[in-house]
């Protein structure tokens, strides 16, 4: 499935529930092809697929983290189970689109959630982005008004960051970079029974 030796990145999205399938809709609206997959087998959500455009692509989870750049779009308590489908996630990028709301602070040995997560993918550079938004935003055109649907992007990983933040820019969004992920990254994550300062802030960026 990757298509590194061609310098074009590929994409996948693990989960297809309603934040997953916002995110399909979003690389439909620009003619990329994204795998997308679950645990089911891939039959079971064709249609769905099929339904957002041809360039979504449903598979399995084995060929799905074949991918350069994965979007993890699971809940949060199922990413270590994600986690598991490779032993390194050597020269990946995932994007943590999970949230840990509910989930006690000491669970998470204090850290910030995106940071726990990026311990369980060993090996692979971690982006936490575009968690911020509820499905039914981030499923819409990101053109709005004579401006561009922001996006946050936290990040340890500066070329990671870089990488997504070209992506969402191609996908129609604003990035904005908020640093790392002990910094800018705990605005857009959850903590325990509180949601990050800029978890569901719907902002436009009007450019010119």
């Amino acid at each position: 499935m990757s298509n590194s030796e061609n310098n074009v990145a590929s994409y996948a999205i693990i989960g297809f529930g309603k934040i997953g399938q916002a995110l399909a809709k979003a690389f439909a609206r620009k003619v990329i092809e994204v795998s997308v997959a679950t645990t089911r087998d891939p039959e079971r959500f064709a249609s769905d697929a099929a339904t957002i455009g041809p360039t979504i692509i449903p598979t399995t989870l084995t060929e799905a983290v074949k991918a350069d750049i994965i979007f993890l779009a699971v809940r949060f308590d199922a990413h270590p189970d994600v986690a598991k489908a490779l032993p390194t996630w050597q020269g990946k990028t995932i994007v943590d689109v999970t949230n840990a709301y509910g989930v006690p602070p000491e669970e998470l040995g204090g850290q910030p959630s995106g940071r726990v997560v990026a311990q369980a993918f060993t090996g692979g550079k971690l982006v936490k982005g575009f968690n911020h938004l509820g499905a039914a935003v981030l499923e819409q055109d990101p053109a709005v008004q004579g401006g561009r649907r922001v996006v946050f992007l936290a990040s340890d990983d500066d070329d990671a960051a870089s990488q997504i933040s070209a992506l969402a820019d191609n996908l129609g969004f604003s990035p904005v970079q908020l640093g790392g992920l002990s910094e800018g990254g705990l605005l857009v994550q959850a903590h325990g029974n509180k949601w990050g300062q800029l978890i569901f802030k719907d902002l436009v960026k009007f450019e010119g």
